[in-house]
């Protein structure tokens, strides 16, 4: 009798764990759409200034420097950005495989 009763309050707590480990991957997708679209938001000022350093003279040595480093960070920075996508897919579909693959609680009877 004290046996099922342990098991059943196992299979509560392992319950438990497995909607608070989704709800936590479901909180670091949700941060990861958001933190992406602010790199994309980023990478965009950047490109817009490059363009902007591009229309101007570039005859002082000092805006070409200038200019070389902000193509030098826009491509890191698309680098990260399509790491981060990545990264994302990869989370994604490993919850997704991971939903698949649970198997419904058998119901214990008194």
């Amino acid at each position: 009798m004290e046996k099922r009763g342990n098991q059943e309050v196992l299979v509560k707590h392992l319950i438990e764990n497995n909607v608070s480990l989704q709800k936590a991957s479901l909180n670091l997708m949700d941060s990861m759409n958001t933190l992406t679209k602010r790199i994309d938001k980023l990478v965009s000022i950047f490109e817009e200034a490059s363009k902007h350093i591009t229309d101007v003279e570039l005859s002082d040595e000092r805006l070409k420097n200038l200019a070389s480093k902000l193509e030098g960070l826009l491509d890191q920075n698309k680098e990260i950005a399509r790491g981060l996508i990545l990264l994302e897919q990869y989370i994604r579909s490993k919850s997704d495989v991971k939903q698949f693959s649970e198997r419904p609680v058998a119901e214990f009877k008194l």
